[in-house]
């Protein structure tokens, strides 16, 4: 009785297991492919790792990146971690009409190149006056006068201002060389402009000399006798022609030219006197930093 009781729980318990096996749906195999058999698809995957995209997946999120590298609206930071190969890179620029073939980077100055602008600069450094490169020369220190009145207390000799040379060493105070480099670049040379080339040299007639106004007797102390006063009597430019004072003030062609000049000088100098003011310059400018209370005297 007892193996009889045994008997029918066991056939009890193959029916339920046969009914659920039987209520597992698989679902049906792919055309052209065997069906896999119950046992197969109940095995567990013999590997969690995903297996390898195919190649049309790849080559599609290629085009992808390459589409968001072109469009403009919606830009995006790349890390380094981001970067192509050099090769792709490289690839990329030649198929992208965006794209450059070459760097934008200017290449690295040659040595010798570097090396001839620091010795330029340094021998700029070494010859300012005034603690200004723009201004070449030498510092004389005190310039006694032979008469009273005269005399220069930090004298320094002048051979080129802002790059154009002096036709002779010119000697003055530092406010008078400042206000003549001011002139150079603010007056002189947009007047001049390109005209021949530039302006390549100022032609002094006169700097520091220890002498009264126009050389009169009993007259003041002339603003040459300071070292705050210089004469002009034209310019060379960078063809080799002059324009004169005396010969281009009226004369068509560069009258307009020099009175740009003259009066380009009014303001940063407190006087200026050219071939109209009186017959003493009649061939030159006089420009000096003396100051008065009325403004600059200009003629």
């Amino acid at each position: 009785m007892r193996g009889l009781r045994i008997s029918g729980l066991f056939a009890v318990i193959c029916a339920i297991s046969s009914a659920a096996l039987a209520d597992i749906s698989v679902p049906p195999a792919a055309p052209g492919q065997a069906p896999v058999s119950s046992a197969v698809r109940a095995d567990p995957p013999s590997s969690l790792r995903p297996r390898a995209r195919p190649g049309l997946l790849e080559a599609a999120l290629a085009d992808q990146l390459a589409a968001r590298f072109r469009r403009p609206e919606a830009p995006r930071v790349i890390k380094d971690r981001d970067l192509l190969p050099v090769q792709g890179q490289m690839a990329f620029a030649a198929s992208s009409s965006q794209a450059i073939a070459a760097s934008l980077k200017p290449f690295r100055r040659p040595d010798s190149v570097v090396l001839k602008a620091m010795a330029q600069r340094q021998k700029r450094i070494k010859g300012a006056v005034c603690g200004d490169p723009d201004l070449q020369g030498e510092a004389i220190g005190t310039v006694p006068g032979r008469i009273f009145g005269c005399g220069i207390k930090s004298a320094v000799r002048v051979k080129s201002i802002a790059g154009i040379d002096l036709s002779q060493k010119a000697v003055m105070d530092c406010t008078t060389a400042q206000a003549f480099k001011s002139w150079i670049r603010n007056g002189l040379k947009p007047a001049i402009g390109d005209a021949g080339g530039g302006v390549a040299e100022i032609q002094i007639a006169a700097h520091y000399a220890c002498r009264t106004r126009n050389n009169q007797r009993g007259a003041k102390i002339s603003e040459h006798g300071k070292g705050r006063a210089i004469d002009i009597t034209g310019v060379r430019l960078h063809d080799g022609r002059n324009i004169s004072v005396l010969e281009g003030w009226r004369r068509k062609g560069t009258a307009a030219i020099l009175k740009r000049i003259h009066r380009s000088a009014c303001g940063i100098f407190g006087t200026v006197l050219g071939p109209d003011a009186n017959r003493f310059h009649r061939d030159h400018f006089h420009f000096d930093t003396a100051r008065y209370r009325s403004g600059s005297y200009c003629r």
